[in-house]
């Protein structure tokens, strides 16, 4: 006898849990609803991501902490992590998917004061997101749906590549100027700040 699928599951893609029950139009084009479901869960775990990354920008905003750059990198970011959102509820809705309007949770940065945990919060958030799209890629595969699939891949895996790697590169330069990790902030950020012209004319990801 096979195993229940909830028992076979064994991935970290956060599965939307209360979707099922919310599930009423039946006019889908072949969308299996575990991917579905999984879709959902994804769209909510990008627009925290966003919320995550506009509190950081405000940390940077405060007068006794002013880094304008650092502080609009992170707000870009989080304006571009908000559109891969609502591009994923568009690729859902198109495929005549549903989502469920959740609570979002609270950023989780509150005592975050410094570039450098900042930044390494920033980078494991995307490693996060990259291994989730991953899972989400196979787990489309597994159940026979390459669109999703290559959309995912194209659309919001492929994206994140650079990204990481761009915010591997600000954290090699923080360290570099030794920035502290605690909240003595002084001239090595403001230098890490006005050396990082990149800071504000990334490329679109």
């Amino acid at each position: 006898m096979s195993e229940p699928s909830s028992k076979r599951l064994k991935i970290n893609v956060p599965i939307c849990k209360t979707h099922r029950p919310c599930l009423g139009s039946r006019v889908k084009q072949s969308l299996p609803p575990i991917v579905e479901e999984s879709l959902c869960g994804v769209a909510t775990l990008l627009l925290e991501v966003a919320y995550r990354l506009n509190a950081l920008a405000k940390i940077f905003e405060q007068d006794d902490n002013a880094l304008p750059r650092v502080s609009a990198f992170f707000h870009e970011q989080s304006e571009k992590e908000q559109a891969r959102a609502e591009a994923m509820l568009n690729y859902l809705s198109e495929r005549g998917g549903q989502f469920c309007n959740k609570d979002i949770q609270r950023p989780g940065c509150e005592n975050v004061c410094a570039v450098i945990p900042a930044l390494e919060l920033m980078l494991n958030q995307w490693k996060e997101e990259m291994a989730v799209m991953v899972e989400l890629i196979q787990l489309s595969k597994e159940h026979s749906d390459p669109l999703s699939a290559n959309v995912v891949k194209r659309r919001f895996l492929g994206p994140l590549v650079p990204l990481i790697k761009l915010v591997g590169d600000f954290l090699t330069n923080a360290r570099r100027v030794c920035c502290t990790s605690d909240c003595s902030a002084g001239f090595r950020e403001y230098l890490f700040d006005q050396l990082q012209e990149e800071l504000t004319k990334t490329s679109s990801g």
